[in-house]
């Protein structure tokens, strides 16, 4: 779907883009503003990520002519691809630093394996993308802790946040408790870290099986780690603003408090494309510097 979405927005000639396909050809034309919609569980019921599809579109739109809209459907909190709540509250804070406008909905929740939840995206031209220091994070300003619920007992939010909040004595954090509209059932944990100079952020996922307070114990784990560690994008963040720091007019330097795969493969393949060599400082999973 990501394929095929590129596709329809560049003009592309494509072929490949099939389940089980060892080969891709895409040939993109001129990017096509627009009002798009995709749906994930189209042509067979899933919860793929609505955000790894939104992640392949919104940056050649950012360069489109004129302003776009998309809506995607499918999943929004799902495992191995970054929740609704963290492309809101991390993500796009991050790069409208590059000076990218995009506004950003989630009005109703996918989880697996049903999906069916909605994101919707305003995206704004820019002709060109500013350089920018992420190096620095500055004082913590706020914490909050959101636990959520769709379709189940308020009580598992509860017992998440309790979890959660018990593993972050010592910090001031805010709890809230959602009730979140959804197709399906689903549980969730999001940690919103505000920092003076960046925001990071920290979650986990309930499924079946999974106590409520090791879904809590689980998202505070990841920001106690990030606390421990110096830089200033949390693991995922790194990996995901890369391209953005490739294609802004300008040195451009973030640092990280882990270098994961994922950041050195979007390195590795950035390069293949594009004339950019980035500079990296720090061993793999360790905190690290990256400038381009």
């Amino acid at each position: 779907m990501s394929a095929q979405a590129a596709a329809l927005i560049t003009v592309a000639d494509m072929s490949g883009a099939v389940e089980g396909s060892t080969e891709l050809s895409f040939k993109p034309g001129a990017i096509r503003p627009g009002s798009y919609t995709f749906d994930v569980g189209l042509r067979k019921g899933s919860a793929g990520s609505t955000l790894l599809i939104f992640q392949t579109i919104a940056l050649p739109l950012v360069f489109a002519p004129s302003p776009s809209r998309a809506v995607i459907k499918g999943g929004t909190h799902v495992k191995l691809s970054p929740p609704a709540d963290y492309i809101k509250d991390v993500f796009l804070p991050a790069i409208s630093r590059f000076g990218i406008k995009i506004d950003f909905k989630n009005p109703v929740k996918g989880y697996y394996p049903i999906g069916k939840g909605e994101i919707e995206a305003a995206i704004t031209p820019s002709a060109a993308l500013s350089p920018v220091d992420l190096t620095k994070r500055g004082r913590l300003l706020t914490l909050k802790v959101i636990s959520r619920v769709s379709n189940l007992p308020l009580s598992i939010a509860e017992r998440q946040l309790k979890a959660a909040l018990g593993r972050l004595k010592g910090f001031d954090a805010e709890g809230v408790l959602e009730e979140a509209p959804s197709i399906g059932r689903g549980t969730f944990v999001f940690i919103l870290a505000d920092f003076n100079d960046i925001k990071a952020g920290f979650s986990a996922l309930g499924e079946r099986g999974k106590r409520a307070e090791a879904v809590g114990s689980e998202a505070a784990e990841g920001f106690l780690k990030y606390m421990a560690r110096d830089g200033a994008c949390d693991p995922h963040l790194g990996d995901q603003i890369a391209l953005c720091m490739a294609l802004a007019k300008g040195r451009s330097a973030i640092t990280t408090t882990e270098v994961t795969s994922h950041l050195l493969t979007n390195i590795h393949v950035i390069e293949k494309f594009l004339p950019v060599r980035f500079s990296i400082e720090g061993d793999l999973g360790k905190p690290g510097r990256v400038e381009a």
